[in-house]
């Protein structure tokens, strides 16, 4: 292969490569920096799932046998900081923001390439450090929330270097939010107004605005921990007259949002997909717009809900119970968007439109479970229990990842034009789908019963179910492999895609694909109704836009 270099045209005085080393370098083209995000994370999840498999293995016996408990405690630690940091939010904010909010808004790049390439380059030396942490001293022992004053007794060199990649990882996350707030507000085509944007673009503003707000939070307080580690200060260490209450309160206010900004945008991308398998325009645009903006608003009032054993007031447990409870109100709105923009459609049973239906349904049982976990007499009963675990990764696993899964092979063809293979994502998604629920849904069992979370040893009446669980966790494990082998395949020798194989309307597959260096050889098209499907006018709508 020849590799040339030839000028940027967004950094006239650079030189970039082309070719497949461009995936290497320093670039500030968002389509390269978004795959990037998405070839970085998923290799993050490799990680993770192995991690997964590890704890999985544990549980399969009441007794820790598998490996020591502290070595469970870092494995437990890093798995969860790993899925969440390094693979779900740089995937479905980085790689798909990056990748199509320019196309959406009719922009040549985003509105800070260097800093958007910045962003990027956080993130895999803040992982690798990470995870290289386990082989020096050890990794951090304390989950991923950190929780003083186990996080300030136990070995600190594995978590202060816990703190540093979070912080480096928030530091990213708030560059990247900043970047599509001004992309989106300011980049605009003009004539291209808010209310004409593609869903997606609201999904993203919505979480930028969250990861604005929250993530400053969590930054501050773990410069606070890191204190306690290091300088024996009192700011978390009740010993030393701190207040572990106060590190709570601070650590929620971030990461119930960051759990909005893992799922917002995942709802973005279904409100792309859905349209364009099912031939009907999406259901309900401004209901829509609202209830995402609503989800902002009330996810930052919701956060001391985790917190109803803490010894809340029960001023306080009634507010964020009733806050919790208004929080499922827009988000049933778009669930039943999302079933009206299907009912009467033309329906492709392809992968895309198959990962995304399992995460509605996965994300309505994980809702319902949400719903009855802000019901303080029932949180006392299940808190820190397998119940919570299954709620969880019914959200962050049945919600965001079924989504990337989705978005993957929808936008497949646009990253490299070429075709995956329907039937190896047929088979991915049944496996898929059928792993997950095996594994998760008998813990919903295991938290009503009793059995605590983090921990590597267990009542033996529980044994059975936890084997059960570990063959789904196996069955999702392996569901990967036809996932890589379709991806491999398809990329050398996958059929021609040509530039819209979904005859979409919306605006990137109105270019070649994959794109030109700066999104379009021309003008960016106006489009002004990307969800045209099924209207009288739909054909003469596509016609014009090109």
């Amino acid at each position: 292969m020849t590799i040339s270099l030839k000028p940027n045209n967004s950094s006239p005085e650079k030189l970039q490569p082309t070719g497949w080393l461009k995936y290497l370098s320093f670039s500030l083209d968002h389509k390269v920096i978004g795959l990037q995000y998405l070839v970085c994370g998923f290799l993050f999840y490799l990680i993770g799932g192995s991690l997964a498999g590890a704890i999985r293995v544990e549980l399969i016996s009441p007794l820790s046998d598998f490996m020591p408990r502290e070595v469970y405690n870092q494995v437990l630690t890093l798995h969860g900081t790993i899925m969440i940091f390094l693979w779900i939010v740089p995937v479905v904010n980085g790689a798909f923001g990056n990748y199509l909010i320019p196309f959406y808004v009719g922009a040549r790049d985003m509105a800070f390439p260097r800093l958007n390439a910045v962003a990027f380059w956080l993130i895999p030396p803040s992982g690798l450090m990470l995870i290289t942490s386990y082989f020096i001293n050890g990794a951090a022992q304390s989950g991923w929330t950190a929780y003083p004053p186990l996080s300030i007794t136990t070995p600190a060199a594995g978590q202060i270097i816990w703190i540093l990649s979070v912080l480096l990882l928030g530091g990213s996350s708030i560059f990247g939010g900043i970047n599509f707030i001004a992309t989106i507000l300011k980049l605009r085509r003009p004539g291209l107004k808010l209310m004409q944007l593609p869903m997606y673009c609201w999904a993203m503003l919505g979480t930028s605005i969250l990861v604005v707000l929250s993530t400053p939070v969590l930054a501050g307080t773990l410069i606070l921990l890191s204190f306690d580690i290091v300088a024996h200060t009192g700011f978390f260490n009740p010993s030393l007259g701190g207040n572990v209450i106060v590190y709570q309160h601070l650590f929620w206010f971030y990461s119930h949002p960051a759990v909005y900004i893992m799922v917002l945008p995942a709802f973005g991308l279904v409100s792309e997909i859905l349209p364009i398998h099912s031939r009907k325009p999406l259901f309900g645009y401004t209901t829509m717009v609202f209830s995402i903006m609503g989800i902002v608003v009330l996810g930052l009032v919701v956060w001391a809900h985790h917190m109803f054993t803490s010894g809340t007031p029960p001023w306080m447990r009634l507010f964020f119970t009733i806050a919790t409870a208004f929080i499922a109100v827009p988000t049933g709105i778009k669930f039943f968007n999302w079933v009206a923009t299907l009912w009467g459609g033309k329906i492709s049973l392809n992968a895309a439109m198959l990962f995304s239906c399992g995460f509605i349904i996965n994300f309505v049982l994980g809702g319902i479970t949400g719903v009855a976990l802000a019901q303080v007499p029932f949180d006392v009963h299940v808190h820190d229990t397998y119940f919570v675990v299954a709620h969880f990764h019914y959200i962050v696993y049945g919600g965001s990842v079924f989504v990337i899964f989705s978005s993957i092979y929808h936008w497949f063809p646009k990253f490299t034009g070429k075709m995956l293979n329907e039937n190896l994502g047929r088979f991915h998604f049944i496996i898929t789908f059928i792993g997950f629920n095996l594994c998760f849904a008998p813990q919903h069992w295991l938290g009503l019963n009793g059995m605590p979370r983090r921990v590597a040893e267990y009542d033996p009446q529980f044994q059975l179910i936890n084997q059960i669980s570990s063959v789904g966790a196996l069955l999702m494990a392996l569901s990967t492999l036809p996932f890589l082998w379709n991806i491999l395949q398809s990329s050398l020798f996958g059929e021609e895609a040509g530039d819209n194989p979904w005859n979409a309307l919306t605006p990137e597959w109105l270019t070649s694909s994959p794109p030109p260096v700066e999104n379009w050889d021309g003008e960016a098209p106006l489009v002004l109704e990307p969800y045209g499907y099924g209207k009288k006018d739909s054909n003469e709508t596509q016609e014009a836009i090109r």
